[in-house]
């Protein structure tokens, strides 16, 4: 069910994804909110930490495990642009995320349904509430932009 604020949470990882993209970084942004109050955000930035766990999600969860002292994230909700890979959503179940709010699929992977399966016949204890499609346009358009420019840049290069 989509809540009232998620446009609003949505617009500030949408903002964070511009960021990582004026960085060089593939531009995908996340925030973590509980209750409404914005605890901590991330952005992609494997290639300036030179990490490759450094996603969005990743640096998010651990701003927010810092700030409250605690690695289990309980009645949180992470706002992220794009629908997280494989690694981001272990973490995402391991930190007891409530609710992951995504803005457009990874139309490479499309891990959330193969994650929703993987949820059922593994049983794992913690489900997520699931929620996708909010500024889908926006998140995509993004990232669009983002790998147009870098294909042209590789070909001016080559």
């Amino acid at each position: 069910m989509t809540h009232p604020y998620d446009l609003y949470w949505m617009h500030h990882a949408l903002l964070l994804a511009y960021h990582a993209q004026y960085h060089g970084e593939i531009p995908i942004g996340a925030v973590l909110v509980i209750r409404d109050h914005l605890i901590s955000k991330g952005w992609n930035q494997p290639i300036r930490l030179n990490d490759p766990t450094a996603h969005a999600e990743i640096t998010s969860l651990r701003e927010a495990g810092r700030v409250i002292q605690n690695y289990r994230l309980v009645n949180s909700t992470l706002y992220v642009t794009m629908e997280p890979c494989l690694m981001c959503f272990g973490a995402i179940i391991h930190s007891r995320v409530k609710r992951l709010v995504y803005g457009t699929s990874n139309t490479k992977h499309e891990t959330i349904n193969t994650l929703k399966y993987i949820q059922k016949t593994l049983k794992i204890h913690h489900n997520i509430q699931i929620e996708s499609g909010i500024l889908e346009k926006e998140c995509k358009t993004v990232l669009n932009q983002f790998f147009r420019y870098q294909r042209i840049k590789n070909n001016l290069i080559s």
